[in-house]
């Protein structure tokens, strides 16, 4: 890429400079990290012609039997008609069954069925082998550590209200107010 180049692209979207120049290595890193702690449940799902949506209700609903509805789609931050495609598939698959709720018979509570538990755990097991792998040898503060950063990096603020952290001339698109 030639200097004018570099400068054209530069004057679209200046670079972003970290306050410490460690993140990025840390944005990388979250990634990569990502990317093969969902592989192992992936290739799973993949099996059976499912994918990280199903994933996430199985988990959740899992780890929550008898949420509602209405906190399982403010849990994942997503909307009913996301939702409903995914849960319709799990249920009608046997993985997942609804039951009213016993005050208001309108509200709907999930759970896991038998069979969507043993995928939950099936799922389940190769992510913990690679969290336990990770933290062998850390002391217990050690661990406390991760676990304090890892909690810090959940979306404590909307990035809509850090928009100020974006390049001039940078504009986000709008996907409402969940996604």
């Amino acid at each position: 890429m030639t200097q004018q180049k570099k400068d054209q692209a530069e004057a679209v979207l200046p670079r972003v400079h970290p306050q410490n120049p460690d993140d990025f290595d840390f944005v990388e890193l979250l990634f990569f990290a990502y990317r093969d702690f969902i592989s192992d449940p992936d290739a799973i799902l993949d099996e059976i012609g499912f994918g990280r949506a199903h994933h996430r209700v199985i988990h959740f609903v899992g780890s929550r039997p008898g949420m509602s509805v209405a906190d399982l789609l403010d849990t994942l931050r997503i909307t009913k008609q996301s939702l409903a495609r995914v849960l319709k598939q799990l249920i009608d698959y046997g993985y997942v069954r609804q039951a009213a709720g016993p005050e208001d018979r309108r509200q709907r509570r999930l759970f896991l069925t038998e069979e969507g538990e043993a995928l939950r755990q099936e799922l389940l097991s190769p992510q913990l082998k690679r969290i336990d792998g990770a933290l062998e040898n850390l002391t217990a503060g050690e661990r406390d550590i991760v676990k304090s950063f890892l909690n810090r990096m959940c979306n404590t603020r909307k990035v809509s209200e850090s928009a100020d952290n974006f390049p001039q001339g940078h504009k986000m698109k709008s996907k409402g107010t969940r996604s």
